[in-house]
């Protein structure tokens, strides 16, 4: 690699540090990217991160949850360590388990729920999508008003399916009309 190319990313990882989270310390790896260490600062919410981080510690702090998309703009990140949070393992925590299934699934029995009851004391992964909840996703409400009448919808629409399928099939099993030429008989 030319000095100039060195250069430029040594520059930008310098940058970055510059823009590390105040309670965290930050560290240049030697392959790229940042360390980011906030393990223990008693974070409530997750920190704006640097978009070089590569390994981000955030073990043993409060941390309940993670918003959707919070890893999305770090495509760098390899390293994450969750663990020792006092997880609320509902569906506003479904991001966190899905981006860890993807990338780094051994490390998903290591995330413990410390609510709701129900959760408490299990690890994340042992947790089914039923478990984690809908967090009051529903269906619009035009769609759940039409109650009776859109079962009855449905099942007119199958009748009529059903009867033009037999209908189909009476006809296709009926013998098709021989047509012969007539030849001529032979002196």
């Amino acid at each position: 690699m030319p000095t100039w190319g060195l250069l430029f990313l040594l520059s930008a990882v310098a940058q970055a540090i510059q823009y590390c989270p105040a309670p965290c310390t930050c560290q240049a790896l030697e392959t790229m990217g940042l360390r980011v260490d906030c393990q223990g600062q008693g974070l409530t919410a997750l920190p704006a991160l640097p978009a070089p981080t590569r390994h981000l510690l955030l073990a043993n702090n409060s941390l309940h949850t993670v918003p959707p998309g919070a890893f999305d703009h770090l495509p760098q990140l390899q390293v994450l360590d969750v663990t020792q949070n006092p997880w609320h393992c509902d569906c506003g925590l479904t991001y966190l388990r899905l981006w860890l299934e993807d990338r780094m699934p051994k490390s998903l029995s290591s995330v413990l729920c410390a609510s709701p009851e129900h959760a408490a004391h299990h690890p994340l992964d042992q947790l089914t999508g039923y478990q984690l909840g809908n967090c009051g996703w529903q269906l619009q409400a035009s769609w759940v008003h039409l109650g009776v009448w859109w079962d009855l919808a449905l099942a007119a629409v199958a009748v009529l399916g059903l009867a033009l399928l037999a209908g189909l099939l009476c006809i296709s099993t009926e013998p098709w009309p021989e047509t012969r030429t007539q030849s001529h008989p032979r002196p």
